[in-house]
């Protein structure tokens, strides 16, 4: 049967060249070729997509073998394009043909022309998947079933939501940590050896190189890093901020007023976004409330209710309405009938007509409402640039696609906005209740950013050898002191995997996307709040509330219905009329915020900054009574039936 499929994909994709040993430089075959591979490269893509979704939406080895299988034939699929697609001198074909052919020739894992490697790449990629996916941690202290197990999604997460005790943080901190890393880390070794060998077949010499290809600069490092300095004095005045706070909470013999931050106390596994903690930062108590969620909860909004709410904004943008398909196929809950899915929310293109998915475990968080209109974001730029070839079926480059939802959460966020929809019982604009705003908005974006470097700093020296196996762990953890000022509540060994208790490490999803949408959203908000006429009479730019204006809905449609078609300079120009990823707008965004921060650290004498050789002390473990206090947390790091179980 894949025999046949390849076969059928691949022998019509090219004809009148057949047979020739020469490169082909009529532009009019070229033209004919890529029509031929648009048609048919839909069936090859909706195929394999088709078995990865079946596996992401219930784990099972039948489906996680059918999508290998089905990445195989996509494989031979792409291999046969690029051997045609070689044989043409595009040099002298216009810009608009040469930039199809560059696109079609990047061919990712399938440059691996052996075999044998390459079906071990698909077959460590899914078992990373699914390994990852169906970790529990058990043996909750203080449990009386020991045996007890619980999921990320939703148990521990809404465990990090809302306790602030030190100890039951650190459980669930070590023992998830363990559980999803360590049965990775030899695993995601093999997987760098394997996708280098693709990377370089792919003519690049590690991933940052390849990166650079796909974001067509030759200084992607340089640009974040530098863009990260303009930024970080911002990030040191939360940071201390935050600390003094956690201080209060726990004392200066957990939270050192010069130390670096204990991972487990920001209210999120990877202390990557700390809105979770807002109620302990809050700069002016007892005004009006910004959380949803409880508003949420006792409303008894649904996952559909609250897609439904997303999908509204877009359309009174004057953008499309989400498709038949899109209602009908996605998996919007976590199964009740025990199938085991990736829960982590993504969202799908099918090529094939409006076929666009979501796929989210939703639960009624005012996390999740925000996570849905960012979702959304993707769902509306698949569906604006679906008349584009299939090379162009992409944002502009890979932040883009990551701001667009992001853009609309923005105006979404606002109090104002949120009492329009009846989510808040009042707003009142006074700037106690401004600074309340973005000191919550701080919480996830701004907090956000050293992370959302320094996780592919530290993948970009493991592709280049830089750092190897041995120094996995160490290395990962030198960055997050040095970016975030962050410490483990243990110390954690290089025997540990880390890195694997990020969902976006043993998927290999790119993260520098993450960096820098969080970047240039503030940039694309900006020009559609002036489009929207919102600026005109001094409101800043934190109040701006896009909905319902037609006019900046038309000026994001007119960059999202180019997808991938021109240099994402270009497509920046067409919504901003600017030609860089600037980060000006984001300061100007939080500008109240960071001044109130400046005065508020230095009347308090608070460290920007903080000392790297800081630890904290280990936490103590109750036992499962509850009466008795363990000091010693060796137990913690061994491997224990209590402290973390894998479900195979």
């Amino acid at each position: 049967m894949a025999t046949t499929l390849v076969f059928l994909f691949t022998s019509c994709l090219f004809v009148k060249a057949s047979g020739t040993d020469n490169l082909i430089s009529d532009e009019a075959i070229a033209v004919e070729f890529l029509h031929n591979y648009n048609e048919q490269v839909i069936k090859a893509f909706y195929t394999g997509s088709l078995a990865e979704w079946k596996y992401q939406t219930n784990l099972t080895e039948e489906n996680k073998q059918e999508m290998v299988q089905a990445d195989l034939v996509y494989a031979e699929f792409e291999q046969a394009a690029f051997r045609n697609a070689s044989r043409f001198n595009v040099s002298a074909f216009s810009s608009e043909i040469q930039r199809q052919f560059r696109l079609l020739m990047y061919i990712g894992d399938a440059a691996l022309e052996d075999k044998s490697k390459l079906k071990r790449l698909q077959d460590v990629k899914a078992e990373l998947q699914r390994l990852y996916a169906t970790t529990m941690v058990c043996g909750k202290p203080g449990d009386e079933d020991q045996s007890k197990c619980y999921s990320f999604d939703p148990d521990i997460a809404e465990l990090f939501a809302t306790s602030r005790d030190y100890s039951e943080l650190a459980w669930a901190w070590v023992g998830w940590h363990n559980a999803s890393g360590l049965p990775l880390k030899e695993l995601y070794s093999e997987f760098v050896e394997l996708n280098t060998l693709a990377i370089e077949a792919n003519g690049h010499t590690d991933m940052l190189s390849l990166w650079q290809w796909i974001y067509e600069v030759d200084d992607l490092e340089e640009q974040v890093l530098e863009m990260y300095d303009t930024l970080k004095p911002l990030y040191l005045n939360l940071h201390a901020y935050v600390r003094r706070k956690l201080i209060g909470v726990y004392g200066e013999d957990y939270v050192n007023p010069k130390g670096a931050i204990p991972a487990h106390l920001l209210g999120n596994m990877w202390a990557q976004q700390w809105h979770n903690v807002y109620y302990l930062a809050e700069p002016y108590p007892g005004r009006q409330p910004i959380d949803i969620t409880p508003t949420l909860k006792a409303e008894g909004y649904t996952p559909l209710q609250m897609f439904q709410i997303a999908e509204e904004f877009f359309r009174f943008l004057g953008l499309l309405p989400a498709s038949e398909e899109f209602w009908q196929n996605s998996l919007l809950v976590k199964p009740d009938d025990g199938r085991e899915v990736v829960c982590h929310a993504s969202a799908w293109d099918f090529i094939v007509g409006n076929d666009v998915r979501m796929k989210m475990c939703t639960v009624a968080t005012m996390e999740d409402f925000i996570v849905i209109h960012h979702e959304m974001g993707h769902i509306q730029y698949f569906l604006q640039y679906r008349d584009q070839p299939f090379v162009y079926k992409d944002g502009a480059n890979p932040a883009f696609h990551e701001a667009v939802g992001d853009v609309m959460a923005l105006s979404v966020s606002t109090p104002e906005h949120l009492y329009k929809l009846g989510l808040v019982d009042s707003f009142e604009n006074d700037p106690e209740n401004d600074i309340n705003f973005l000191m919550k908005m701080a919480l996830q974006k701004i907090a956000f950013l050293p992370f959302g470097l320094m996780v592919d700093l530290w993948r970009w020296k493991v592709f280049s050898g830089e750092i190897t196996p041995e120094n996995y762990n160490t290395m990962w953890w030198q960055l997050r002191m040095q970016y975030q000022g962050i410490v483990p509540p243990v110390e954690r060994l290089d025997e540990f995997f880390d890195p694997g208790a990020k969902h976006h490490i043993p998927a290999n999803t790119p993260y520098i996307r993450y960096f820098l949408s969080f970047v240039i959203q503030f940039q694309f908000h900006k020009a559609l709040c002036i489009e929207a006429g919102q600026l005109d009479d001094g409101k800043p730019l934190h109040r701006c509330d896009i909905h319902k204006s037609l006019k900046a809905g038309k000026k994001l449609a007119d960059m999202l219905k180019l997808g991938k078609s021109k240099p994402w300079m270009d497509a920046m120009e067409v919504l901003t009329g600017q030609r860089i990823m600037d980060a000006t707008p984001l300061v100007e965004y939080f500008r109240p915020l960071i001044d109130w921060l400046e005065v508020e650290n230095e009347k308090n004498g608070d460290t920007l900054g903080w000392d790297p050789t800081w630890r904290p002390p280990p936490p103590q473990r109750y036992t499962s009574t509850g009466s008795q206090i363990v000091t010693s947390y060796s137990l913690i790091l061994s491997v224990t039936s209590w402290m973390y179980f894998i479900v195979q």
